[in-house]
Protein backbone atom coordinates (compact mmCIF):
# COMPACT_ATOMS: atom_id res chain seq x y z
CA UNK A 1 0.00 0.00 0.00
CA UNK A 2 1.28 3.52 -0.73
CA UNK A 3 0.15 6.54 0.25
CA UNK A 4 0.17 9.71 -1.94
CA UNK A 5 -0.40 13.23 -0.34
CA UNK A 6 -3.13 15.13 -1.93
CA UNK A 7 -2.50 18.88 -2.84
CA UNK A 8 -5.20 21.08 -3.73
CA UNK A 9 -4.46 24.11 -6.70
CA UNK A 10 -2.43 26.22 -4.42
CA UNK A 11 0.02 23.77 -3.92
CA UNK A 12 -1.26 22.86 0.04
CA UNK A 13 -1.33 19.80 1.33
CA UNK A 14 -5.00 18.85 2.31
CA UNK A 15 -4.94 15.00 3.10
CA UNK A 16 -3.76 11.69 1.67
CA UNK A 17 -4.73 9.28 -0.42
CA UNK A 18 -3.81 4.98 -0.06
CA UNK A 19 -3.86 3.13 -3.34
CA UNK A 20 -1.99 -0.55 -3.92
CA UNK A 21 -0.29 -0.64 -7.07
CA UNK A 22 -0.50 -4.26 -7.05
CA UNK A 23 -4.46 -3.82 -7.06
CA UNK A 24 -4.07 -2.18 -10.84
CA UNK A 25 -1.13 -4.80 -11.98
CA UNK A 26 0.23 -7.46 -9.86
CA UNK A 27 3.37 -7.59 -11.98
CA UNK A 28 4.61 -5.33 -14.56
CA UNK A 29 5.52 -6.47 -17.76
CA UNK A 30 8.54 -4.25 -19.92
CA UNK A 31 7.97 -6.50 -22.89
CA UNK A 32 4.04 -5.56 -22.98
CA UNK A 33 4.67 -2.36 -22.03
CA UNK A 34 7.21 -1.95 -25.11
CA UNK A 35 4.87 -3.80 -27.28
CA UNK A 36 1.84 -1.10 -26.66
CA UNK A 37 4.08 1.84 -26.90
CA UNK A 38 5.41 0.61 -29.98
CA UNK A 39 2.03 0.17 -31.47
CA UNK A 40 0.74 3.77 -30.63
CA UNK A 41 3.68 5.24 -32.15
CA UNK A 42 3.49 3.35 -35.46
CA UNK A 43 -0.12 4.14 -35.61
CA UNK A 44 0.91 8.04 -35.46
CA UNK A 45 2.66 7.52 -38.36
CA UNK A 46 1.58 8.87 -41.69
CA UNK A 47 3.11 6.74 -44.09
CA UNK A 48 2.89 9.72 -46.66
CA UNK A 49 6.13 8.91 -48.68
CA UNK A 50 6.73 8.24 -51.86
CA UNK A 51 9.00 7.81 -54.68
CA UNK A 52 8.97 7.00 -58.41
CA UNK A 53 9.20 3.63 -59.93
CA UNK A 54 10.52 3.42 -63.16
CA UNK A 55 6.75 3.37 -64.83
CA UNK A 56 6.22 6.80 -63.40
CA UNK A 57 9.18 8.67 -64.56
CA UNK A 58 9.08 10.87 -68.07
CA UNK A 59 10.89 9.83 -70.97
CA UNK A 60 10.87 7.34 -73.83
CA UNK A 61 10.79 3.12 -73.31
CA UNK A 62 12.56 2.88 -76.06
CA UNK A 63 16.08 1.11 -76.06
CA UNK A 64 18.41 3.84 -75.97
CA UNK A 65 21.11 2.29 -78.60
CA UNK A 66 21.75 -1.13 -80.32
CA UNK A 67 23.05 -4.02 -77.88
CA UNK A 68 26.01 -4.35 -80.10
CA UNK A 69 28.72 -2.59 -81.67
CA UNK A 70 28.65 0.95 -79.88
CA UNK A 71 31.53 -0.19 -77.74
CA UNK A 72 29.38 1.18 -74.81
CA UNK A 73 27.87 -0.96 -72.20
CA UNK A 74 24.77 -2.73 -72.72
CA UNK A 75 21.36 -0.26 -71.93
CA UNK A 76 17.98 -0.24 -72.19
CA UNK A 77 15.57 2.79 -71.84
CA UNK A 78 16.52 6.06 -69.74
CA UNK A 79 13.70 5.07 -67.29
CA UNK A 80 16.56 2.83 -65.73
CA UNK A 81 17.65 3.43 -61.86
CA UNK A 82 21.07 3.40 -62.91
CA UNK A 83 20.44 6.20 -64.71
CA UNK A 84 20.34 9.71 -63.78
CA UNK A 85 16.84 10.91 -63.78
CA UNK A 86 15.60 7.28 -64.10
CA UNK A 87 12.82 5.19 -61.46
CA UNK A 88 13.80 4.23 -58.20
CA UNK A 89 14.53 0.31 -57.80
CA UNK A 90 11.73 -0.87 -54.73
CA UNK A 91 10.08 2.58 -55.37
CA UNK A 92 8.61 3.37 -51.69
CA UNK A 93 4.78 3.85 -52.13
CA UNK A 94 2.32 5.27 -49.65
CA UNK A 95 1.19 2.96 -47.02
CA UNK A 96 -0.68 2.29 -43.61
CA UNK A 97 1.79 1.64 -40.44
CA UNK A 98 -1.58 0.77 -38.33
CA UNK A 99 -2.39 -2.17 -36.17
CA UNK A 100 -3.57 -3.18 -32.83
CA UNK A 101 -2.80 -5.58 -30.29
CA UNK A 102 -5.13 -7.30 -28.27
CA UNK A 103 -7.68 -5.16 -26.51
CA UNK A 104 -7.09 -6.79 -22.94
CA UNK A 105 -3.27 -6.55 -23.67
CA UNK A 106 -3.59 -2.77 -24.30
CA UNK A 107 -5.58 -2.28 -20.77
CA UNK A 108 -3.14 -4.49 -19.27
CA UNK A 109 -0.39 -2.29 -20.37
CA UNK A 110 -2.49 1.07 -19.24
CA UNK A 111 -2.56 -0.35 -15.56
CA UNK A 112 0.60 -1.69 -15.67
CA UNK A 113 2.08 2.05 -16.84
CA UNK A 114 -0.40 3.84 -14.04
CA UNK A 115 1.03 1.05 -11.34
CA UNK A 116 4.67 2.28 -12.37
CA UNK A 117 4.32 5.85 -12.30
CA UNK A 118 2.91 5.34 -8.75
CA UNK A 119 5.82 2.76 -7.52
CA UNK A 120 8.24 5.57 -8.94
CA UNK A 121 6.67 8.19 -7.24
CA UNK A 122 5.88 10.29 -10.08
CA UNK A 123 2.06 10.49 -9.79
CA UNK A 124 0.61 14.03 -8.22
CA UNK A 125 -2.56 13.91 -6.81
CA UNK A 126 -5.05 17.03 -6.51
CA UNK A 127 -8.19 17.08 -4.56
CA UNK A 128 -10.02 18.62 -7.87
CA UNK A 129 -9.64 21.00 -10.72
CA UNK A 130 -12.62 22.80 -11.06
CA UNK A 131 -12.37 25.84 -13.50
CA UNK A 132 -15.21 28.42 -13.77
CA UNK A 133 -14.20 30.06 -17.34
CA UNK A 134 -10.75 29.00 -19.43
CA UNK A 135 -7.44 31.43 -17.73
CA UNK A 136 -4.39 29.57 -19.09
CA UNK A 137 -2.33 31.89 -16.24
CA UNK A 138 -4.58 30.12 -13.17
CA UNK A 139 -3.76 26.27 -14.65
CA UNK A 140 0.12 27.69 -15.46
CA UNK A 141 0.29 28.92 -11.84
CA UNK A 142 -1.64 25.80 -10.33
CA UNK A 143 0.84 23.57 -12.13
CA UNK A 144 3.63 26.02 -10.99
CA UNK A 145 2.68 25.84 -6.86
CA UNK A 146 2.75 21.95 -7.48
CA UNK A 147 6.41 22.13 -8.38
CA UNK A 148 5.60 20.81 -11.95
CA UNK A 149 6.68 23.88 -14.24
CA UNK A 150 9.08 22.72 -17.04
CA UNK A 151 8.26 19.52 -16.58
CA UNK A 152 6.45 17.22 -19.12
CA UNK A 153 3.23 16.01 -17.50
CA UNK A 154 0.24 14.27 -18.11
CA UNK A 155 -2.77 15.90 -16.28
CA UNK A 156 -5.73 13.04 -15.93
CA UNK A 157 -9.47 14.58 -15.18
CA UNK A 158 -12.08 12.41 -14.23
CA UNK A 159 -14.36 13.63 -17.83
CA UNK A 160 -14.44 16.04 -20.19
CA UNK A 161 -14.14 19.72 -19.23
CA UNK A 162 -13.85 22.22 -21.72
CA UNK A 163 -12.55 24.85 -19.14
CA UNK A 164 -9.67 22.67 -17.75
CA UNK A 165 -8.89 21.77 -21.84
CA UNK A 166 -8.86 25.29 -23.14
CA UNK A 167 -6.66 26.51 -20.05
CA UNK A 168 -4.21 23.87 -20.39
CA UNK A 169 -3.63 23.30 -24.43
CA UNK A 170 -1.10 26.21 -24.92
CA UNK A 171 1.22 25.15 -21.87
CA UNK A 172 4.49 23.71 -23.12
CA UNK A 173 4.64 20.15 -22.11
CA UNK A 174 1.11 19.45 -21.11
CA UNK A 175 -0.95 16.47 -21.98
CA UNK A 176 -4.58 16.48 -20.72
CA UNK A 177 -6.57 13.34 -21.06
CA UNK A 178 -10.00 12.33 -19.63
CA UNK A 179 -9.09 8.99 -17.42
CA UNK A 180 -11.16 6.54 -20.00
CA UNK A 181 -8.58 7.74 -22.60
CA UNK A 182 -5.38 7.13 -20.70
CA UNK A 183 -2.90 4.70 -22.33
CA UNK A 184 0.67 3.49 -22.16
CA UNK A 185 2.35 5.81 -24.13
CA UNK A 186 0.61 9.02 -22.61
CA UNK A 187 1.02 7.70 -19.37
CA UNK A 188 4.70 6.81 -19.93
CA UNK A 189 6.18 9.27 -21.72
CA UNK A 190 5.99 12.48 -19.31
CA UNK A 191 7.93 12.89 -16.65
CA UNK A 192 4.65 13.46 -13.97
CA UNK A 193 1.31 12.11 -14.17
CA UNK A 194 -0.93 14.23 -12.86
CA UNK A 195 -4.14 12.91 -11.27
CA UNK A 196 -7.29 14.25 -9.62
CA UNK A 197 -8.71 12.12 -6.62
CA UNK A 198 -11.73 11.35 -8.60
CA UNK A 199 -9.42 9.90 -11.42
CA UNK A 200 -7.69 7.87 -9.23
CA UNK A 201 -11.02 6.63 -7.65
CA UNK A 202 -12.30 5.70 -11.27
CA UNK A 203 -9.25 3.95 -11.39
CA UNK A 204 -9.61 1.87 -7.98
CA UNK A 205 -13.29 1.28 -9.10
CA UNK A 206 -12.42 -0.46 -12.77
CA UNK A 207 -9.61 -2.33 -11.73
CA UNK A 208 -11.41 -3.87 -8.40
CA UNK A 209 -14.64 -4.55 -10.87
Amino acid sequence: MITLPVYDMSGAKVGDYEIDPLLLAPKISKQLLHDVVVMYLANQRQGSNKTKARGEVSGSTKKMYKQKGTGNARMGSKRSPIRRGGGHAHARQPRSYYYRLPRKAIQAATRMAIASKIAAGSVVVVEQLKMDFPKTKLLASALKALGLEGQTKTLAISGLDRNVYLSGRNIEGLTISPVADLNALIVLRPRKLVMTRDALDWIKARASA
